[in-house]
């Protein structure tokens, strides 16, 4: 992929959610809306998953903002469909999918601002949404696991509730030297996330080095963790973003904020997105959808 351009990476990367992504899970619902945001509106995706109906005088419900991963450079609201419907479904919780902008055509911190953006959008329209404003949570995959941090400090920092975050082998650390980790080493060849696709995403994410070391790009660089949401880490033994998510947990917990963790030995970067051939993404799911009904 890393050879490809960025239109055929897009395509090929849809294509391998299609294939590999496993069913495609029926919701009660499922609406296209749009956030105002930054650089104009950011399409989101509401689901609700059966049994979360919103008829007239129902409870508001939970939900969980997700953000999809992809380098910053890939993925939309069609490449993490059977992803969003499975976590709604197992949660059993409504799920709102942000398609922020990607670059290059907008490089960092677009995506970042568009997340933040989103998510005080999805807070404040939660009633029209007949979603609960005090029962949300933030979550993502990859690029998404880092954007998902990054909206629970601007959450915290705002005084916005969240419930809690939701961080998949998450990139954290975006400043691009091999030997800050030792996953970064020691996975640099396990496809599909090489060192070598680190690079071809970097260099569209952040033509600019020095923004690597803004906490919207590398939320372990924030000089306050304290008072963030409860967070949830999901890694892969053979990820090579492994030791930078570990690290951010680490990070989290000894500035007192609640973290659970797992990592799931012989899984590469980006399993969760391969529920048809890989079992342990079924595993990683219910952990999940575990995790956000005791949240939210």
């Amino acid at each position: 992929m890393s050879e490809l351009p960025v239109s055929e990476a897009r395509a090929m990367y849809r294509r391998q959610s299609r294939h590999f992504g496993g069913s495609t899970v029926e919701m009660e619902a499922v609406a296209d809306l749009a956030a105002a945001g930054p650089g104009g509106p950011i399409p989101l995706r509401l689901y609700r998953p059966q049994g979360l109906g919103q008829e007239l005088g129902q409870r508001p419900a939970p939900a969980l903002v997700y953000l999809h991963g992809g380098g910053w450079v890939l993925g939309d609201l069609e490449s993490h469909d059977k992803v969003c419907r499975q976590i709604a479904a197992r949660a059993g919780v409504a799920v709102v999918a942000v398609d922020y902008r990607l670059a290059p055509e907008h490089p960092a911190p677009a995506a970042a601002e568009d997340a933040i953006a989103a998510f005080g959008w999805i807070a404040d329209s939660a009633a029209a949404l007949g979603l609960d404003p005090a029962r949300l949570a933030v979550g993502g995959d990859s690029a998404g696991g880092s954007l998902a941090a990054v909206v629970a400090i601007a959450a915290r920092d705002a005084g916005l509730p969240l419930r809690g975050q939701v961080l998949i082998y998450p990139s954290t650390d975006n400043r691009l030297d091999p030997d800050l980790y030792p996953s970064r080493r020691r996975n640099a060849a396990v496809p599909p996330l090489t060192w070598e696709m680190v690079r071809y995403f970097h260099a569209r994410h952040m033509p600019d080095p020095a923004l690597a070391l803004d906490w919207r790009a590398s939320p372990i660089l924030v000089p306050d963790a304290s008072r963030l949401a409860p967070a949830l880490l999901i890694g892969g033994a053979r990820d090579v973003l492994h030791d930078e998510g570990e690290a951010y947990a680490d990070r989290l917990a000894t500035s007192g904020v609640p973290v659970e963790r797992k990592t799931f030995p012989g899984m590469v970067h980006g399993f969760i997105e391969l529920g048809g051939v890989i079992a342990a993404a079924a595993d990683a799911l219910d952990l999940i959808a575990d995790w956000l009904r005791r949240r939210l």
